[in-house]
């Protein structure tokens, strides 16, 4: 009988039997056998026969596998990942592990060294299979064939071949580089699982295969130092001084700059290693310079890598290409976000609306799901919200492709609208019992909001500039940022702002918000003018709740400045305003503006009545920033009327509240006062920390006023301590500062200032107390710390306060 007609007749193809005839087929299936059988009409005898001799072929024909090839680098930096990627599968805890993760992470390196380290496992060994030369997903077949020593001769039917060759031989197959025909790769790696009991697959892929049993193993970049201590424990700053001084450029004396370099490359190894090869041209200092603005220079890879191995960009373009036109367009808007984003401001950046819809919202989150499963988007989880963002590699590549297409300027704005949209809706929530949560989130999209309030600016959109400015002040003030806040405010109020019915309640605001941050800063006349502009606004608006407002803060000004009557009068204006109202936040505001009043001018009974009231108030209202104020206030009055356990417990209450918001001035203030305690009990050394503390917040935040005060009690802890010349420098300092800023010492404040000042001047001839109290009027605020420098030594920062 022909080849021809025993295939005819077994439905077979002429190829499948004249590849058992010629023995390069000796392994048949067991359906291949049968159909055989019925063709030839064979009875029980002879079919015994031939199955018994494929069995036998099948049991003694071993083709000869692909090895994993050598590493030709050792694996820096990666012992973690090798012994749980390992342990996935030397014990078979999952039959198809894919090594996940974006382009130059360092997924090759490590797929080979599991291979390497758990070959031994399985009785047949390691087969590895290299599909980044594979063009044609159709090819992908035929080059597992290959790599198992299987040439198939049916085109049709070679994923069968491959799994009868395979049968039931303990095998791990490694395919190397899946992302640009995973669809292909899927299917067989599924079929192939399912066919061959013990048969395991390890993939190294850009992009997740999906198919069922899939484990994934997200391949991270290398840890990279967080500290100074960790320099010369960091995998990526190993990996760099490795391949540097393979190079011939040892950079062991450029640690710093070393770990400066691969901060910024995020720890991609790929990265890193295209850097190190840089330093045959650059320092690394020039390198770190050149990366600052740029990932251009990273290319140069070795000459046998292949293409998209050879430069940071076309690892990337790799991934790039293997996109659709709806992954392309998220991909590059999503580069004008600046420290990640989530759904919602994905979805508004994507449709240009700044209140996206669910089907907006849906087209988002599918399209984000797809660049999560191809490793250009990272996706973390927090308090219950998913958060993305990419490798800053990749969002620079992003943000190329989003210029080339000219939509850079589009998503900028619809940027914008999206974060103007969440600061209002935050500012809502600012004063309440979600104040910490909110706070928390506008912190965590500050870049994004720099990033939005830089573009209103630079476009010069006035609407967008004034609202957002306005928007964020209160977090300004809670979080710190006075003259971040203070100079978007300033800038946003200068353009050149038409008369627009629809934009003067925010212009009101931003006027308030101005003022507001210039008090907090002790610019007293600036805020003045600003709080007056606002009054005005908000009474031609005829809104009395801005009204109140503004009052309240120009009590602040007044009470600062010590014209503790006017600040009254204000805060009793703005208690009235607010009791019209029906506003209980108002009305307990004035009560701890007026209570702080009263213990600042030494009424301490009726401050501590008003404080007292407005703590019970805030209580209730969830006002946090509201009751660490009504705390301290309390806590001062107690620590002047010298009840110094109670001062401290509301002081340490005041402390955590504060710390737990983030509420900076809160802390300040805590620590202020909670030193003066331990003065007073004579735990100097417990004092000058707290206070020294103090100063530091206060310095930091702009506050002359308090920082001021600070100085003066350090400078009555100095005395005690015997170091009376540093007395009467602290002394000078806190004068000068409230020569400039225009505020008086408080009248609580003043019987411990002009005790301490006596004492030091009875300690010291006039000579050296003239001496130091001007040296410390001209002292910078930065340096007083640091001591007293003597009349003619400049200042030594080795000589601490703490000493």
């Amino acid at each position: 009988m022909s080849q021809e007609k025993l295939a005819e007749l077994a439905g077979l193809s002429v190829d499948a039997i004249a590849a058992l005839e010629r023995g390069r087929r000796r392994a048949p299936r067991p359906h291949t056998l049968r159909l055989l059988a019925d063709a030839l009409r064979l009875g029980a005898p002879d079919r015994a026969q031939l199955t018994a001799a494929a069995h036998r072929e099948g049991d003694t024909t071993r083709s000869p596998l692909r090895a994993p090839p050598a590493a030709a680098n050792e694996l820096v930096g990666r012992a973690v990942e090798l012994a749980e990627a390992g342990r996935l599968v030397g014990e078979r805890a999952t039959r198809l592990l894919t090594l996940s993760g974006p382009g130059g992470v360092g997924k090759t390196q490590l797929a080979l060294a599991i291979a390497s380290a758990v070959a031994h496992k399985f009785a047949d060994g390691a087969c590895w299979v290299p599909l980044a030369p594979v063009s044609d997903s159709g090819a992908v077949a035929p080059a597992i064939a290959a790599a198992i020593g299987l040439h198939p001769l049916d085109g049709a039917r070679v994923v069968e071949e491959i799994a009868e060759q395979i049968g039931k031989r303990s095998l791990l197959v490694v395919l190397d580089n899946c992302e640009h025909v995973v669809v292909d790769a899927a299917r067989i790696t599924a079929e192939l699982l399912e066919s061959c009991p013990n048969l395991s697959v390890l993939g190294s892929s850009r992009e997740l295969m999906r198919v069922p049993g899939e484990s994934v193993y997200v391949v991270p970049p290398l840890s990279v130092p967080q500290t100074d201590e960790q320099l010369d424990k960091s995998p990526a700053v190993r990996l760099f001084v490795d391949r540097a001084t393979a190079r011939g450029h040892e950079p062991s004396d450029q640690i710093e700059q070393v770990a400066r370099v691969v901060r910024r490359l995020e720890g991609m190894p790929l990265a890193i290693e295209l850097a190190a090869a840089r330093t045959n041209v650059l320092t690394v200092e020039e390198l770190a310079v050149e990366l600052e603005s740029s990932f251009a220079i990273l290319g140069g890879g070795t000459s046998t890598a292949t293409p998209r191995q050879q430069s940071l960009y076309g690892a990337i373009e790799w991934s790039h290409e293997l996109l659709t036109p709806a992954e392309r367009e998220l991909f590059a808007l999503m580069s004008v976000f600046v420290g990640g984003w989530t759904l919602n401001a994905a979805a508004a950046v994507l449709s240009g609306q700044m209140t996206p819809g669910p089907l907006e919202r849906a087209r988002a989150l599918d399209l984000t799901s797809r660049l999560i499963d191809k490793s250009l988007i990272r996706v973390s989880r927090d308090r219950g919200i998913a958060r993305y963002d990419m490798l800053a590699v990749i969002r620079e590549f992003a943000a190329d492709q989003l210029t080339a297409v000219g939509r850079d300027e589009d998503a900028a704005r619809n940027h914008a609208h999206f974060y103007i949209a969440l600061a209002e809706e935050a500012e809502s929530h600012l004063r309440g019992s979600s104040q910490g949560d909110w706070l928390d989130r506008l912190d965590g999209e500050l870049d994004n909001l720099r990033a939005a309030m830089s573009w209103a600016l630079r476009t010069r959109a006035v609407t967008e500039a004034v609202r957002l400015a306005g928007g964020l002040w209160l977090f300004c003030y809670l979080r710190g940022h006075y003259a971040e806040g203070g100079d978007w405010l300033e800038r946003a109020t200068a353009l050149d702002v038409q008369s627009d019915a629809n934009l003067a309640p925010y212009l009101a605001k931003a006027c308030l918000g101005a003022g507001m941050l210039a008090f907090l800063q002790c610019e007293y006349d600036v805020a003045t003018t600003r709080l007056q502009s606002a009054l005005a606004q908000y009474e031609e608006l005829d809104d009395t709740a801005g009204m109140a407002l503004v009052m309240q803060r120009l009590g602040g000004v007044a009470r600062e400045r010590g014209d503790y009557l006017t600040a009254e009068n204000l805060h009793c204006q703005s208690f009235d305003l607010f009791e019209s109202l029906g506003d209980r936040s108002g009305m307990a505001w004035a009560h701890n503006h007026l209570g702080f009043v009263a213990w600042l001018r030494g009424d301490l009974e009726i401050g501590e009545r008003r404080c007292r009231k407005a703590r019970d108030s805030f209580r209730g209202l969830g006002d946090g920033e509201g009751l660490a104020w009504s705390l301290i206030s309390l806590g001062t009055i107690a620590q002047y009327s010298g009840e110094l356990t109670e001062a401290e417990d509301l002081l340490q209450e005041s402390l955590a509240l504060s710390q737990r918001l983030g509420y900076r001035e809160g802390v300040a203030w805590s620590l202020n006062q909670l030193g003066i305690v331990e003065r007073r009990r004579g735990f100097t050394e417990r004092a000058v920390h707290l206070l020294d503390e103090s100063l530091a917040e206060h310095r930091d935040l702009g506050d002359r006023w308090r920082s001021a005060s600070v100085l003066e009690e350090l400078a009555t802890v100095a005395q005690q301590r015997n170091r009376t010349e540093y007395a009467a420098f602290l002394l000078g300092a806190a004068d000068g500062i409230r020569e400039v800023i225009g505020a008086p010492v408080p009248d609580v404040e003043k019987p411990d200032q002009q005790g301490t000042r006596r004492a030091v001047e009875q300690a010291l001839d006039r000579h050296a107390f003239r001496a130091a109290w001007s040296a410390g009027r001209t002292a910078p605020l930065a340096a007083v710390a640091d001591g007293y420098p003597g009349p003619s030594v400049r200042p030594d920062r080795s000589r601490r306060l703490e000493r």
